[in-house]
This record gives structure tokens, sequence and C-alpha cells, in this order.
């Protein structure tokens, strides 16, 4: 973890990236056959697929698949394959090709302590088998009883890694300085702790533990619950915030839930450690839960990044809380965070304000699976529970709960449900359509919700908009050629409609492509010695300093979805063109050449939809 926010330096990742084969990082993922020309082809890891449209081209470097449009680098891929940011993907694949990532400073404090997260990291991987071993031992009993009574036997004790800090004041702190672990490692890791004496002591002690990963499967905490009364502290005890662990930032069992929150579109928020395992056992394996805090905005990000979710209102954020005032006030507080979302949110309740373990203890799998699909809207739970209020049985009671309930229909995110909302606002209510309306009017949309970055920088459809994204590419080549290079090479001209854009683009690769290695002025002026007319030279100029249309640096997930965009108008006139020839054919006496075509237009138009979907909020 580093001690400060600042970018890998570019040399490093241009470094990386050949070091780094493609086709060895792919590999460990899809079986990859010769498609001719040097190429590879598999079937595709990011969506199902019977005929392999994923392509590997190992002289540049990349991958790119037609049918779903996913493409990019070695460090791409495992950002999706294993929902990285950047950063972490440069850094796992640093460690492989035994390359030493350096950041640009951001301040006066020093850029990073090198090896620090690698050693903090080991530690707790070997504190975590040292806890799985203790739990199999004479002194564990009441951890074993605990699980078995919540219904989980050894076998799911293994897959969550639960462990047992023995009784004893450092049996772990001394098993690790045996490791070859320095005192101040284990202090800063959290597992030790100084104590009065000066000695360093285990921060858990005789209690049942579950080790506490980051979404790429690295132990970085735990969570700890107490199993005796006459024991000191609180009933449950986690790792304290270090260089590693920030509470704020991690769900427990992301790690096990990350590809199919992906892959379903849906996650389910619960409350507890045991209560991740049972949904995980009972079918629903997309709960995480928070560590020992409220869910709030880091951890809406976490999400938001596996669920894509970026412009449609395709996924889905369950949250389950217990029945009663404590678990109503946790849902409405979700409901504020429902704004951050595009995802539609839900709550889930479970019977007798029973949670998701006890649920399943007490009625079987089904049960919980039954819990989740019976959630229902967030908004329709935020309405009732503001209308419960005030007396509908009076009119300044009915006014009263309108004029609360209004604001929750007026933030709705989707407008096409807003009209919905009114009715059923006035329904429930007991109050005119007309008045439920003017009340939404009248609180209007609640606070300013920007537009996402993606939807104001690129708008589907019209010439302006696609002149637009095409603009917008070329900005990202221009500024950020390191991190928009793999993608951004992959794209010819002939995406470009506007013909001063077509010959930056074509400048571009003559310049040596994004992905080149050069930066800032060189590849500027670079760019611009190979452009063939004065509007093109003064276009790159201008196009290297002016803003982006974001209000903050450009990320992979940003420079993605423009680049997708770019493509759609390209595809859609070659369909155009195509359809075009086709309709002039004859399918009986040019059967060959009709054919052929056809072919390539059933390509085409899978990969349009594969490129509307990714645009969508859907990659």
């Amino acid at each position: 973890m580093y001690l400060m926010a600042g970018k890998i330096r570019h040399e490093d990742i241009t470094l990386l990236r050949e070091r780094v084969s493609v086709v060895d990082v792919i590999s460990d993922h899809v079986t990859l056959k010769s498609a001719g020309g040097g190429n590879l082809k598999g079937l595709c890891p990011f969506h199902d697929e019977k005929t392999p449209s994923f392509n590997v081209k190992p002289s540049q470097g990349v991958y790119y698949c037609f049918g779903c449009a996913n493409g990019g680098d070695a460090i791409k891929f495992v950002m999706e394959i294993d929902h990285l940011t950047f950063p972490e993907a440069a850094e796992r694949l640093a460690a492989r090709a035994g390359v030493e990532l350096r950041y640009e400073e951001a301040g006066p404090a020093p850029v990073r302590q090198t090896g620090q997260k690698q050693r903090l990291i080991a530690a707790h991987r070997d504190a975590a088998a040292f806890y799985a071993e203790q739990l199999l031992t004479p002194g564990a009993r009441k951890a074993r009883e605990f699980l078995a009574q919540r219904g989980f036997d050894r076998a799911a004790a293994e897959r969550y890694g639960c462990g047992f800090a023995p009784d004893g004041w450092d049996h772990l702190t001394k098993h690790l300085r045996n490791q070859g672990y320095t005192g101040q490692e284990l202090v800063t890791a959290g597992l030790s702790r100084e104590a009065r004496s000066g000695s360093l002591i285990d921060r858990f002690r005789r209690r049942l533990l579950w080790p506490i990963k980051e979404i790429s499967g690295d132990v970085i905490g735990f969570g700890a619950r107490k199993l005796f009364d006459e024991d000191d502290g609180p009933k449950y005890l986690n790792t304290p915030e270090t260089p590693i662990y920030k509470k704020s930032h991690v769900l427990y069992g992301i790690d096990l839930a990350k590809r199919e929150i992906a892959k379903q579109g849906r996650a389910v928020i619960v409350e507890g450690y045991t209560d991740v395992m049972a949904c995980h056992l009972a079918g629903v394996p997309v709960a995480v839960a928070t560590c020992g805090t409220a869910f709030g905005g880091d951890h809406i990000q976490v999400l938001r990044r596996l669920l894509m979710d970026v412009d449609a209102y395709t996924g889905e954020i369950i949250f389950t809380f217990d029945g009663d005032a404590a678990g109503q006030k946790a849902a409405l507080r979700a409901f504020e965070d429902d704004q951050k979302f595009m995802a539609q949110t839900y709550i889930a309740v479970g019977p007798d304000g029973m949670d998701p373990c006890e649920l399943r203890l007490a009625r079987g799998d089904a049960a919980v699976r039954d819990l989740v699909a019976r959630r229902e809207p967030m908004i329709d739970f935020a309405m009732r529970a503001n209308a419960a209020r005030f007396d509908l049985d009076t009119v300044p009671g009915q006014i009263g709960a309108a004029r609360a309930v209004a604001p929750l229909v007026g933030r709705l995110k989707d407008r096409s449900l807003r009209d919905q909302y009114v009715n059923r606002m006035a329904n429930m209510l007991g109050v005119d359509v007309d008045l439920a309306r003017r009340e939404v009017a009248a609180a209007g949309e609640g606070p300013n919700r920007p537009a996402p970055a993606q939807r104001q920088a690129v708008q589907a459809g019209g010439d302006g908009a696609e002149a637009a994204v095409e603009r917008e590419a070329l900005k990202l080549a221009l500024q950020a050629p390191a991190l928009a290079g793999p993608m951004f090479d992959l794209i010819g001209p002939e995406a470009y409609s506007h013909p001063v854009h077509a010959v930056v683009r074509r400048a571009i690769a003559e310049g040596g492509g994004a992905g080149g290695g050069l930066v800032g002025a060189v590849w500027t002026e670079k760019v611009r010695d190979a452009c063939g007319d004065l509007a093109a030279k003064a276009l790159v100029t201008e196009l290297s300093v002016e803003s982006l249309r974001i209000d903050h640096d450009p990320d992979p997930r940003y420079v993605e979805e423009t680049l997708i965009r770019l493509q759609i108008p390209a595809v859609n006139r070659r369909i155009r063109e195509i359809k075009s020839k086709l309709q002039r054919l004859n399918p009986v006496t040019q059967r060959e050449a009709y054919l052929t075509l056809a072919g390539e237009l059933f390509s085409l138009e899978q990969q349009a939809r594969g490129l509307r979907e990714r645009a969508a909020g859907g990659f």
C-alpha cells in the first residue's frame, strides 16, 4: 500500500508491457489456438460463446473480442478478469515479471516504502495459515462449536479460512518472528501490539477469526469474534487501520463473490461474516459484508467497478437488514447512497427479523434464496417508512406525508419510473394524483446529481456527438498515451468520419502508435511532424492541451468507454453498406458472394451488439 497518491511512471508501464507476455497471461484463463498470421484465438472469458471470437495478437501484445468488444493489453486483461484497478493489475504483473514500479510524487512525502505491502501481505498469509491450523486443536473446541451451531461444517470453515487465536499472549508473534518478520512489521500489520511491559503480544486472543481479503484474494486483515463471556473487549474485533487495511474500502467475501457479481449484475449486502457464508452456501454467491463499519461511498466504488455501473439501470444492489428499528434506519441511510449508483437498489427483510444465517439454519437454503428473490425496490420501502410518521386518516397528515415522500420520488434516477411512482404515491397516501404530481414538481429533483462523466463526455447519436467522441479519443491518445495506447492503436482511421480527425489518427500510427512509449511534448511533436497538412498540425497542438470532458484524471474505464463508442458508428456504416450490397445480389446466381457478405454481416451485427451493450454500461 502506498503512502500517498501517485501515478505509475510511464516508462515503468512501458517496460512492464515489454516484459510481460500477453499470451502467457491470457493462457492462464483461456485455451489459445493458432488463427493464422501469427495470431491466436480462443473462447472469450468475458461472455458466453460457442464459436471463438477472442483474438490475441502477440506481436502487438494486445487482445480483442469481436463478440463483446473487450480488448486491450495484458494489464487490461488482468483488470477485467480479476476486477482490479489499473495500479493493482500493474503491481500484480510487475511482481510476476520482476519489474519494480515507481510512482510519481504527489506531494512532499516519500513516494513509497519499497516492498512494504508485499511483506505485510505475506505476514497476513502466514498468520491466516497459523490460525487455520489452530482451529483444529483441542483448545479451539468453542470456536468449532460456534460454527457448527450456525450450520457450518469443517469444509465450510476451510473454504472461508476460518481460524482460531489460541489462549496465550504471544503464540502468533513468536511464530511469525521465527519466520523472519520483524517486530515493527508485525505491529504495522496490526497482527501484534505492544504490551505495557514493552514486549510484543498478539492482537487477537481466544477468538474465532475470519481472514479478510481484498478483491485480489490477498489476506489484509482479520475479523475476530469473542467466544468466552469472561474475556474483555467487544463482541467483534477487527484489524486496525494499517497501510494495507482500510475498513471503509473492504467488503468481506468480495474475493469469492466478484466473478458472480460481474456475471449476474447483482450484489447482496449483508451485515456479518456468517451471513456471507450462509448466503454463498445457500446458492446466493453474490453476497458481501462490510467489516465493522457502515456501508459507504468507498464500498460503492468497489461494487460499481464490479457491476460495470456506468450508464444503464441494469444492475441490482440488494440490501438485507434486520426488521427492527435499527435495521430500518440503516435501510434509509442506504437509500441516500442509492443516488450514487446507476444500478437499481432493493431491500430484503427476513421473516421475523432473521438475518440470512439465522434464516438458513431455521428454514434451509431455499429460504435464503427466497429472501433475495422477494426483494422490493428501495424506493418503495423508503416511501412507506417516511409515510409511516404521519396520520394518513387526516388531511394534514396526508399533506405532510406527501411533502415528505415527494423528494424521494423526485430523485428517482430512472425518469421513466417517476410517473408510475407519482400514481403509487397518491394511492399510498390517499391523495389526488394532481396533488402528488405538484408536490413532486415542487420538491424538484433534490440535490443536483451530475450525470456520470462518461455520459457528459460522449452522448450517442448525431454527427456532432460522433465528432465529439472522435475528438475525445484523439485527446486521450495524445495526453494519456500509456493508458489509451493498447486499445486505441487497435482502432484504425476508418473509425473516424471527420477527415482531419482521420489524418491525425494516421499521424499517430506513423509516430509509432500511442502505445509506443513516448509521452509529453516529445510525443506531441512527433505526431505533429507526421501530419500532412496544416489543419491537422494545428489540431494536434489544440488537442494536446484541451481539457478532457471529465472532471478528474482519465482512468481505464473512461478510456475504454470512449473508444468503444468511437467504434459504433463505423461498424454501423459497414453494416448498412453490406445490407445494401446484399439487396443487389441474387442469392441463387451469386450464391458464393452472397454467402460471404452474409457471413460478414452476421459477424458485424454481433460486434455491433457487443459494442452497444458495453457502451450502455454492460462491460
